[in-house]
């Protein structure tokens, strides 16, 4: 097969016409792409440090200043292919076809993302909190995307869906600072009551640990067929919770030896909370 030098020359010369009329939306087009890149990226830590500044969230930080990153993203890969001569109705066509099968094959990882933004807009707990919620009490260590990590007192670490969590109820130990420990004591029907109540009551005051504000409290809470109980309540900081809670067990029951005060032989928690 004979090739017409002619042919090639002008097929050649029409290319090279078509790539030097193209160069400039090319050119245009790839400046838009890298200057864009630096923006968002010049943008993302604006916010970033706009936010920290302000003493927001360090969770909702990062959340907020991904979200931004990836929209802005997006609209700049829009406009970069718009700038090419690409036709971009049916590619937000088709992307937004592709958004829906993924959403709809996604539904439940689709609401624990919903369930972790309104986890951390609103803020029932975060990280460090002492939590109980679908049956477990442990401390929040970090709030992803799809879960919430946290870590029992015996060194476990649960993994909780956020839908649930933003859907179920919360008990948050930790929100208000401090914490009471309810306990109770059963004493003899022959033990004088008032003395019982003024030694507990004495101890309490006396423990550095306990909270004056608001005073910790000792009250007849009921009368059993065997023993009269006492409502034991003491106050304390998150951090001494444990240690009181403990002192208040151990000094009670040497003190009440002491005082010839007998009791039954033991000591009911009355606090799911206690349990942590």
């Amino acid at each position: 097969m004979n090739l017409d030098p002619n042919y090639i020359a002008n097929y050649s010369t029409n290319i090279i016409n078509e790539i030097i009329a193209y160069s400039p939306k090319l050119i245009s087009a790839f400046l838009i792409l890298f200057i864009g890149l630096y923006v968002i990226r010049f943008l993302n830590r604006l916010v970033k440090k706009i936010m920290l500044k302000r003493n927001l969230d360090i969770t909702l930080t990062q959340f907020t200043s991904d979200i931004i990153l990836w929209a802005l993203r997006i609209l700049l890969f829009v406009t970069f292919i718009s700038k090419l001569g690409i036709e971009t109705s049916s590619f937000v066509a088709i992307l937004g076809a592709m958004g829906l099968a993924v959403g709809l094959s996604l539904q439940g990882s689709l609401s624990n993302f919903a369930g972790g933004m309104l986890i951390i807009v609103f803020k029932p707990f975060k990280d460090g909190d002492l939590i109980e919620a679908q049956g477990t009490i442990a401390t929040v260590t970090e709030i992803q995307i799809f879960v919430t990590k946290l870590i029992t007192a015996n060194n476990q670490v649960v993994f909780i869906p956020n839908s649930i969590l933003s859907n179920g109820i919360i008990i948050n130990y930790s929100m208000l600072g401090y914490r009471r420990a309810d306990l109770t004591f059963s004493i003899s029907y022959n033990a004088d009551v008032k003395k019982a109540k003024d030694i507990i009551l004495d101890l309490l005051n006396n423990n550095p640990n306990v909270l004056q504000n608001p005073k910790p409290e000792v009250f007849v809470k009921n009368l059993t067929d065997s023993a009269l109980e006492l409502a034991v309540r003491p106050w304390a900081k998150n951090e001494d919770y444990g240690i009181v809670f403990t002192q208040t067990l151990e000094n009670c029951k040497t003190a009440l030896d002491n005082a010839g005060i007998p009791f039954q032989p033991f000591i009911r928690e009355m606090s799911a909370a206690a349990k942590s």
